[in-house]
């Protein structure tokens, strides 16, 4: 902290900045303090309230550059995923807010247009950076903005491997635009980095004595008017020629005519700026390389930054975890394990993940089996692609996505795996509400985008005895891909010294008998049934529940047995109402001839918030007391009552 003249105290810069513009007051020597309190800070605040915390602390340094150096949020700054935005919320007007960070009601835990004009756009899935900024750089020039202004996407080491980043760059490279990407490269995503572009990365150096002589003689040359922007493209590839012959060393970043500064070091926050403002009014693409430290200033953080990316509450003095282990296993645990023993029976089991080894247990069969676990990086659509590939000449892949980013592999589920008929396993992880991550990680819409695929079968477990089954039935099943949607979180019980079970697919199960409403339920939800039925015999009401398992191919004679009684009917699910198991019903029953009066509970047609799973399951009305109040709805007031 600084010292007041005056009074001996020490000042505490961090709290007189509540804009960009405050930080911009302070001198250049004071700039580190500043990062030194931003540690502080978000170890102080992270440590009791979790969210991710390693990725932000390496990124405070190149922060601050960046709300130093550019007019922000004039200048727009398009951060990817945004793991590493926590420093940015501070400096622009949320650090009073902070404490409410993922919680209900509460600031987001990534970049959110709507809650803050310095959030230029939403950041939840990685390596779309480039492309957003670029199209922000296109419209600046198109509107002929003035003063001119600046756009800067920020992307990780891992998030620049995604097929998307590359895409921006191709497209960024053969387009008149001012875009500067900042290359935040601190050698570790949340996974391990895979792939030959982060081995590049690893690598790559260039001089600054060379940069800077490079760009003073474009300058010195562009103010006699002996060179043109016309001609800077074949100029630019000379010079790339040269210097790869000099130094025996190709730029890809070059060779893409994006002009590339760096390696720099990214903590280095006085040196920082001075690059920025040297290279911010630059004309054309341009890429700064920063290297950084994930957990930098936190040590136990730096030993451990793939443990630390997010690593729920801990004591800051000694780092230790407070997050306790459940004697119960998560989802994912249990699939992780089931896979390895499906792997140790059938010799044709290998695993895909796009880049969540960890997220997923995948690398339980990893540790067990590395020659048949393959971490493909930040690429979805490959991921099942290659699955494809895989199953085309006869093993049998499991691929473990996240619902949410599932979504980016839709075309690949359709055209490489479902019209080919290919025995692909869809292990839907982090399917239904996902919590405190919120928008753009809520898996919401699989069952929507999943069922119009012909020949898929798409299965959801209610509890982790049947997830086992499920994977198990799949492994057997040869007609086509089969996709298991199973939530994030603890499961019910460790079923790991149960035997396997083929199921039939297609076939629901009959979980309780009754005679007044028939509830139906996919998936774990049936937990939230089982309480509200419970609730409706103390008064008196007759509930017959039925888990689906399936919602393609559906039931059909368990759904005519049920409509046949007359009975209402309520669905349940977590997941979107529109194209999910109440659309299945009501178009069942439209089809058939049947008015049953159904009621379809599920999430309504709109995007939900961040918050604790059972705090957005009371908000979106799908708990039990919903569930409750449905049943209600639909029966006679009882004597009990």
């Amino acid at each position: 902290m600084d010292t007041d003249k005056h009074t001996d105290k020490k000042v505490n810069l961090l709290e007189s900045i509540n804009t960009p513009a405050d930080l911009k007051k302070l001198s250049l020597d004071q700039l580190p303090e500043v990062c030194q309190e931003l540690r502080e800070f978000l170890i102080a605040n992270v440590s009791q309230n979790p969210g991710h915390f390693a990725s932000s602390m390496g990124a405070v340094e190149m922060t601050v550059a960046l709300h130093y150096v550019f007019n922000t949020p004039y200048d727009r700054i398009v951060w990817d995923v945004g793991h590493q935005a926590y420093p940015h919320k501070l400096l622009t007007g949320r650090r009073e807010k902070f404490h409410t960070n993922r919680k209900l009601g509460g600031i987001s835990g990534f970049p959110n247009p709507s809650e803050s004009p310095y959030d230029t756009f939403s950041a939840g899935h990685a390596s779309n950076s480039i492309s957003a900024a670029l199209g922000m750089a296109v419209a600046t020039s198109l509107n002929d903005d003035d003063p001119n202004r600046n756009v800067v996407a920020v992307i990780g080491d891992a998030s620049i491997s995604g097929g998307l980043a590359f895409e921006g760059l191709n497209n960024a490279a053969n387009t008149n635009s001012n875009i500067l990407i900042i290359l935040n490269d601190n050698d570790m995503s949340i996974d391990k980095n895979v792939g030959s572009l982060h081995s590049y990365l690893a690598h790559i150096t260039t001089s600054k004595a060379y940069n800077n002589f490079r760009y003073k003689t474009y300058k010195f040359l562009k103010k006699l008017h002996l060179v043109s922007e016309r001609q800077r493209g074949p100029i630019m590839r000379f010079n790339n020629s040269i210097k790869s012959l000099i130094g025996r060393q190709q730029n890809i970043f070059e060779g893409l005519n994006i002009r590339y500064f760096g390696p720099i070091d990214g903590h280095d926050v006085r040196r920082l700026v001075r690059v920025l403002n040297d290279i911010k009014d630059m004309q054309g693409p341009r890429i700064l390389h920063l290297k950084t430290v994930k957990g930098k200033g936190y040590e136990p953080a730096e030993q451990n930054p793939q443990a630390w990316h997010a690593p729920g509450r801990f004591v800051p003095e000694t780092g230790e975890v407070l997050s306790g282990k459940s004697s119960v296993p998560k989802y994912q645990e249990v699939f992780g394990r089931t896979l390895l023993q499906l792997a140790e029976m059938d010799k044709r089991v290998v695993g895909v993940t796009a880049a969540m080894s960890s997220g997923t247990s995948m690398n339980i069969l990893q540790a067990e089996m590395p020659n048949r676990v393959f971490d493909v990086g930040i690429s979805e659509g490959h991921a099942v692609t290659f699955a494809g590939g895989m199953a085309t000449d006869g093993l049998r892949p499991y691929v473990a996505i996240y619902s949410s980013f599932l979504q980016r592999a839709y075309d690949n589920i359709i055209n490489d795996t479902s019209i080919q008929h290919l025995p692909v396993t869809l292990c839907i992880d982090r399917a239904g509400l996902v919590g405190e991550d919120g928008v753009t990680h809520h898996g919401l819409f699989d069952i929507a985008y999943l069922r119009p695929i012909p020949g898929i079968t798409v299965s959801s477990p209610r509890n982790a005895s049947m997830l086992r089954n499920l994977m198990y039935t799949s492994l057997k099943h040869d007609g086509g891909p089969f996709a298991i949607r199973y939530p994030r979180g603890t499961a019910d019980s460790d079923p790991m010294g149960e035997p396997f079970k083929q199921l039939e697919i297609g076939r629901g199960e009959q979980l309780a008998s009754g005679t007044d409403v028939a509830v139906l339920s996919f998936g774990p939800i049936a937990g939230q049934v089982t309480e509200a039925i419970k609730k409706a015999q103390s008064d008196g009401i007759s509930v017959a529940h039925y888990d689906m398992i399936f919602v393609k191919p559906i039931d059909e004679e368990l759904l005519r047995s049920i409509a046949d009684s007359g009975m209402p009917i309520i669905t349940v699910e977590d997941a979107s109402k529109i194209g999910g198991l109440g659309s299945v019903v009501a178009e069942w029953l439209k089809e058939h001839g049947y008015d049953n009066k159904l009621i379809k509970i599920g999430i309504e047609d709109d995007f939900v918030s961040h918050g604790s799973v059972s705090e957005l399951y009371a908000l979106c009305k799908i708990d039990a007391n919903a569930i409750y109040e449905a049943v209600k709805s639909l029966t006679k007031p009882m004597a009990a009552s």
